[in-house]
């Protein structure tokens, strides 16, 4: 299945790298005490950025959700369909939630409720992108 490859902005730069070192790094706000994905300027629980500071999490989560896209409108994936988008929640902050295509899950038989764990996949040279997987 097609990826896109990530361009990095000021925001989410450290993010991107440690996933190239195959780490995953969530944002913190000490303000209020929330970790946040995707990367923002601010927190989007409190709206403060001068206390967002990068911390790295274990990368295990739950299936909350999925479906299986039949007849998406996307010309670069229309060779894939049908193929699975779940919603992960993350353990250490269910709060916060990862969209995936599950690599090695088929199509309609997504186990919602079922744990996964992060896993990189190399889309480019020397470009990683976060992906989870069933465990």
């Amino acid at each position: 299945m097609p990826k896109l490859i990530p361009v990095a902005d000021e925001s989410s730069k450290p993010f991107w790298d440690a996933v190239n070192a195959k780490r995953l790094l969530l944002q913190h706000c000490g303000a209020c005490n929330k970790l946040q994905y995707p990367p923002q300027a601010t927190c989007q629980k409190c709206n403060k950025g001068d206390q967002l500071t990068w911390k790295e999490v274990q990368g295990k989560g739950h299936i909350a959700a999925a479906i299986t896209i039949e007849d998406g409108r996307l010309n670069r994936r229309m060779a894939d369909m049908p193929y699975n988008l779940a919603m992960v929640t993350l353990d250490e902050d269910p709060s916060v939630n990862f969209y995936a295509n599950l690599p090695g899950t088929p199509p309609y038989k997504v186990p919602v409720g079922a744990a996964v764990e992060v896993t990189f996949e190399e889309v480019a040279p020397g470009q990683l992108i976060h992906e989870w997987r069933v465990v």
